[in-house]
């Protein structure tokens, strides 16, 4: 295969498409990029809504005129009717002017044009996908960072282990979630039978609805009504059927009419009675558990210490340094180079790139942005596990870029040219956007990384793009260590040993994104090209 055919090979890593088909509606919430695009059109409804308020308030003044003209009549008793002319005006406004008041297009003109406005920006507008999609970045939260739903609900961030409560983030200005938000999101758990989430999200949701209940709101789409019932069910589901029994009753005493929820009770009240204390005792619920993850509780241990980890940086054969790699392209302007870690030896070189080269390269890569997939076989997959957006970067299509290779190149002493090494990659992460436990080398020999027909991945240079607030650490399993989100900076570790194995400490992961918009481009360099770079050798240890 010839070098020609190996660089359209290198294609087959990246999503195809037009910019404007990659900035669709689809998956809005995998990328902050996207979320913030979302902003516009509802922008464009607020002007909308804005103007449907200004015809409305002109109706309704119209209509407070009238109805104080008539009122003016009514009070003044001294007024008889006997005067004819009081008598045709009354005739009149009971035969015409109230049928006009009440059959009025004006109303149906103002809701028509507020319809029309929306359905004009209908179409760039999240899908049910995405309210399911952030809904359950939420639980990854939650889950991750060992979040509190109260604490959610109020707009703040902090940590609850059995007494003990850490505040992970302060915002500046608190949000709070609405009865109708945490219903939204117990609902996404309910429908998927996943009970541990849902319960304490529909709990939050009914004392929310408890304390507002008599208030309407336009925007909502549940109630108070509905939040019992979706939460005794789930509380039935978990075996906790005095909690579902309590729940129901409530429900009745808000819809008595309600049948459905009538022979429930019936049912709860004649499982309690036949089985006594034992369905009244309430159930441990246990965490779904994740198949395709066995190393989850260090993967959310090192997650949470959030890249902070000071008795890690405290062993003394770490150690920081000017590099230059006897590189005359790095003479006069050496690396600063940090080693974070020996087995696997990972370095962290802070300032690699510049703020206006960052930049650049997030602008560049986001109208080309799709959701990113992983390898299965020889398929490549949209996955639970991965919630992002990627696209590739030829150096084609800045100088820039080939500035960066070249540094890359003479930082690693790696050749870096196609084939040799992918296209980079920008990847903009989602709400609470992760990556969870991987190799960035292939583990299969099917993998489509065998097409580009120049080996195995045997090396990785991350650079950071951005600066996050809160969480997207780096967090490597079997090191036991995680490298906090450093702007500008750039990570580089080995995939293989100098065997060609793979290094299996180099199981690594991207913790979800707490608060921030989190962007990364990874270069990825194959074994072809670099043999008497990094020269083989039989110590699997090497």
């Amino acid at each position: 295969m010839g070098p020609g055919a190996r660089l359209a090979l290198l294609a087959l890593l990246a999503l195809g498409g037009d910019p404007a088909a990659a900035t669709g509606r689809e998956d809005t919430f995998s990328a902050l990029t996207s979320v913030a695009r979302a902003l516009a059109p509802e922008r464009r409804l607020l002007g909308t809504l804005r103007r449907y308020l200004r015809g409305e308030e002109a109706r309704l003044r119209d209509l407070t005129r009238f109805y104080d003209k008539v009122l003016s009549l009514h009070e003044d008793l001294k007024i008889p009717v006997v005067n004819p002319l009081l008598a045709f005006t009354l005739i009149k406004r009971l035969q015409s002017d109230w049928r006009n008041v009440v059959h009025s297009l004006e109303a149906t003109e103002n809701i028509r044009a507020l319809k029309d406005g929306y359905e004009k920006v209908e179409q760039d507008l999240p899908a049910f996908e995405d309210l399911e999609g952030a809904a359950r970045a939420l639980m990854r939260l939650q889950d991750v960072y060992m979040l509190n739903v109260k604490g959610l609900a109020r707009g703040v961030f902090q940590r609850v282990t059995g007494s003990s409560i850490t505040d992970l983030y302060s915002p500046r200005q608190l949000f709070s979630l609405t009865a109708d938000d945490c219903f939204q999101v117990g609902k996404v758990a309910y429908d998927t039978g996943d009970y541990y989430h849902a319960i304490p999200w529909l709990e939050e949701a009914v004392s929310l609805f408890r304390r507002a209940y008599g208030e309407w709101k336009t925007e909502d789409e549940a109630s108070l009504e509905d939040a019992l019932d979706y939460l005794a069910f789930a509380c039935f589901q978990v075996g906790n059927v005095s909690c579902a029994l309590s729940l129901s009753r409530e429900f009745l005493v808000y819809s008595p009419d309600n049948k459905r929820m009538a022979r429930n009770v019936l049912k709860y009240e004649r499982l309690l009675a036949e089985n006594g204390h034992q369905m009244a005792a309430e159930t441990a619920i246990q965490r779904p558990n994740v198949p395709h993850l066995q190393t989850r509780d260090t993967y959310e241990g090192l997650c949470q210490t959030l890249g902070s980890q000071p008795t890690h940086y405290q062993i003394p054969s770490l150690y920081c340094s000017y590099e230059t790699n006897s590189s005359p392209y790095l003479l006069l302007q050496p690396a600063r180079k940090e080693v974070v870690h020996l087995r696997p030896l990972i370095a962290l070189y802070h300032d690699f790139v510049s703020d206006e080269e960052a930049q650049k390269i997030r602008e560049l890569a986001e109208p080309w942005l799709q959701r990113s997939v992983v390898a299965s076989g020889e398929k490549q997959l949209q996955v639970e596990y991965r919630i992002s957006k990627s696209a590739w970067l030829k150096d084609t299509v800045d100088p820039m870029l080939v500035t960066l290779d070249h540094r890359i190149a003479a930082l690693t002493g790696l050749d870096i040219q196609p084939p040799y090494a992918e296209y980079l990659q920008v990847v903009n992460y989602g709400i609470g956007g992760h990556y969870e436990p991987h190799f960035d080398h292939a583990t299969s020999p099917s993998s489509p990384l065998y097409r580009m027909k120049s080996g195995n991945r045997v090396a990785t240079f991350m650079i950071y793009l951005s600066s996050v607030e809160a969480g997207g650490a780096t967090a490597f399993i079997y090191g036991n260590f995680s490298v906090p989100v450093v702007k500008n900076a750039a990570l580089f570790w080995w995939n293989l040993h100098r065997s060609g194995e793979g290094d299996g400490d180099t199981l690594h992961a991207g913790c979800p994104v707490l608060v921030g918009d989190k962007w990364v481009a990874n270069k990825w360099i194959h074994e072809y090209g670099q043999e008497f770079r990094r020269p083989c050798s039989t110590n699997p240890e090497d």
